[in-house]
């Protein structure tokens, strides 16, 4: 196991570097002068020339690159001009809301996507099956974004159930109640697409495990029903969900840019969106390697829990 997770994680190393590298390029092809940008109405040559030096806009782009990718790895993300303070911990302070919203996101999706599964497929044709498969295609065609505005126009503004944006109310709160109540309608949001696609491919998986052998042989020696699911099918189905469940990390956490958005949630997507139009490069750079990163070593722990479930994955 220890060479494996060895070898998954040298086999990151040049997926992150091809990051850097279309990271850089894409923000240094912006049409456009970053430093008139930056400076707007205070764009004389002078205070140009001195933003170009200190961003270091005046070297060569592949020096530039190797300059930005040597400091990252010492830990220097550089400095964000907008906010005057350094990118890295910028980027930390902002992905701990992040990691708030798409992690409750990703537990509701796997949660609620393998129980729909699970259930269709052991209903199948049935009542709850068609329910579910209903429920499940609305669920995958409604954009994320349009549910979140939906969701404020009936709960927040009609019913004033739940708050309308935010991380914490603006005056009290701060507490675990008054998160959980800004959480519920962005979480559910973000995460009604992610379930119907997990519940979709668990039910696939569920009903291709039914049809074998061993569960007949299991259901002929009299096992609980229950059991049969729960105990023997779920549990080989498991190794064709993980790496749906992977994907679908991928997609709440790059999901949750707008969904911050919607709701004015204080997360990494949201920086980075206004890190663009305020042509903060470093900041954009810093943010965007840093949440791919995490988004590989997740795939990389992804890949060790089916290594888990079946050895045959590590040869």
């Amino acid at each position: 196991m220890g060479s494996y997770i060895l070898k998954r994680l040298l086999s990151a190393i040049p997926v992150i570097l091809g990051i850097t590298v279309i990271v850089f390029l894409i923000m240094s092809l912006i049409p456009g002068d970053p430093a008139t940008a930056i400076l707007g109405s205070y764009a004389t040559p002078e205070n140009v020339a001195k933003i170009n030096k200190d961003l270091g806009l005046d070297k060569p782009m592949v020096a530039r690159y190797f300059i930005w990718l040597g400091n990252m790895l010492t830990g220097d993300f550089g400095r964000s001009f907008s906010l005057n303070r350094p990118v890295i911990d910028e980027v930390l302070e902002r992905f701990n809301a992040t990691l708030i919203l798409a992690g409750t996101s990703f537990v509701l999706c796997a949660i609620l996507g393998i129980l729909a599964g699970t259930i269709s497929a052991a209903r199948q044709y049935g009542f709850a099956d068609k329910a579910i498969t209903f429920t499940v295609l609305i669920g995958i065609s409604v954009p994320s974004f349009f549910l979140g505005m939906m969701m404020i126009l009936v709960f927040a503004v009609d019913l004033r159930w739940l708050p309308v944006s935010g991380m914490y109310a603006i005056y009290g709160g701060g507490d675990l109640p008054d998160l959980i109540r800004h959480l519920i309608m962005p979480a559910t949001a973000l995460a009604a697409v992610a379930t119907g696609v997990v519940a979709r491919l668990s039910r696939a998986a569920m009903l291709e495990v039914l049809r074998q052998d061993y569960i007949r042989t299991a259901r002929a020696k009299g096992v609980p029903e229950r059991r049969v699911i729960m105990g023997h099918a779920l549990r080989a189905a498991m190794v064709s969900i993980i790496p749906v469940l992977g994907l679908q990390a991928g997609f709440v956490l790059s999901g949750a840019v707008y969904i911050e958005i919607v709701f004015q949630w204080p997360g990494i997507g949201r920086m980075l969106v206004d890190a663009i139009l305020q042509r903060d490069i470093l900041l954009v750079q810093g943010g965007v390697v840093f949440v791919a990163a995490c988004y590989v070593l997740f795939n990389i722990a992804v890949d060790v829990a089916q290594s888990l479930l079946d050895p045959r994955i590590k040869t």
